[in-house]
C-alpha cells in the first residue's frame, strides 16, 4: 500500500507539472492575460468561485445536518478555488484553453489571498498562515507556467518539440492516478455513504457547476468555462491546510470531493468535447454544401 501511495503522490505531480507545462508551451502570455483584463469576465469568476461555493457548503451543511468534522471539510473545498486539472478539462471539453489557463492563474492567486484570510474567520481553531497555501502553489502551478511560457517565446522550435512529450506525460498520469484514487480511497469513501458527506459532496459539485454556467451566461463572460472552473476546487490547497489543522475526516472528506470531481467533470468534459465537434462538422459541411449546390 506504501508502493502505492507513493505512486499516486509522483502520479500527482507528474499530472499537474504535465498539464501546466503544456499549456506553458503552446499558448503565449497575451493569450493568457487577454481575458483577465475583460472585468465582467473576473468579476464573474471571483463570485462563481469565492461567493458563491461557501453559500452553498453552509446550506448543505444545514440540510444534511453534518457533523462537525465533515462540515469543516465541506467548507474547506468550497473555499478553495484554481484547480490545476482546469485547463486539461477544457481541452476535452474544446472550450478556450488560454482563457481557462488565464482563469486557473487568477483563481490560484485569489485562493492564495483569500483562504487564509477567510478560513479563520469562518472556522474557530485554524491556524494557516499566507505562505502556509501560497508555497505548494506558486512552486508547482505558478513557476512551472512561467517558466515554460518563457521557453515558448524564446525557443519556439523546442518548445515544439518538447510539447507533445509533456502532453503524453499528463494524459497518462491521469489514467494512473484515475485508478489509483479509487483503489486507494475506496473503503475511506464506502465510510461516507451513511453520513450525508457522500451526497453533499456531489451535489456541491453539481450546483458549482450550474452556479458558475449561469453567472457566466448573465454575465456573458463564458458560461461553460466558468461553469468547469467553478465546479472543479483546488484540491491540493484544500488538503494542505486539512493535514496542518483537523483530523483524518476532514482529509477523507476532501479526497472524497477529488473522487467525485473525476467522476462528474470527465463525461461533462467529454460529452462537451462532442458537442463542440458536431457544431464544427455542421459548420464545415453547411458552405461545402452550399457551393455545391450553386
Amino acid at each position: 500500500m506504501e508502493i502505492l501511495n507513493t505512486l499516486y503522490n509522483l502520479m500527482g505531480l507528474v499530472f499537474v507539472l504535465g498539464t501546466i507545462i503544456s499549456m506553458g508551451l503552446s499558448l503565449t502570455m497575451a493569450q493568457i492575460t487577454g481575458p483577465l483584463r475583460n472585468v465582467r469576465f473576473v468579476i464573474v469568476a471571483l463570485l462563481a468561485n469565492f461567493v458563491v461555493p461557501p453559500i452553498l457548503a453552509f446550506i448543505l451543511i444545514q440540510v444534511f445536518s453534518l457533523d462537525e468534522s465533515l462540515a469543516v471539510g465541506l467548507l474547506l473545498v468550497s473555499l478553495a478555488a484554481g484547480a490545476p486539472s482546469l485547463p486539461k478539462t477544457a481541452v476535452f471539453a474544446k472550450v478556450d484553453t488560454a482563457a481557462a489557463t488565464g482563469l486557473m492563474v487568477l483563481l490560484v492567486v485569489g485562493t492564495i489571498i483569500i483562504l487564509p484570510i477567510a478560513l479563520p474567520l469562518l472556522l474557530t481553531g485554524i491556524s494557516v498562515t499566507f505562505w502556509d497555501i501560497a508555497s505548494g502553489l506558486i512552486i508547482l502551478i505558478l513557476v512551472p507556467l512561467a517558466v515554460s511560457l518563457f521557453v515558448r517565446a524564446r525557443y519556439p522550435d523546442a518548445a515544439a518539440s518538447a510539447l507533445p512529450h509533456f502532453a503524453q506525460a499528463s494524459n497518462l498520469s491521469l489514467l494512473i492516478l484515475l485508478v489509483l484514487m479509487v483503489v486507494l480511497n475506496f473503503s475511506d469513501v464506502v465510510g461516507l455513504l451513511g453520513s450525508g458527506g457522500l451526497l453533499a459532496s456531489l451535489i456541491l459539485v453539481i450546483l458549482t457547476v450550474v452556479g458558475g454556467y449561469l453567472l457566466g451566461s448573465l454575465g456573458k463572460a463564458g458560461s461553460w468555462l466558468q461553469g468547469l472552473g467553478a465546479g472543479q476546487r483546488n484540491i491540493a490547497a484544500a488538503m494542505v491546510v486539512a493535514t496542518m489543522n483537523f483530523g483524518n475526516d476532514e482529509v477523507v472528506l476532501v479526497v472524497d470531493y477529488s473522487l467525485i470531481i473525476m467522476v462528474v467533470f470527465g463525461p461533462l468534459a467529454l460529452e462537451l468535447g462532442k458537442r463542440a465537434k458536431a457544431i464544427e462538422a455542421e459548420g464545415e459541411i453547411g458552405p461545402d454544401a452550399t457551393t455545391a449546390s450553386a
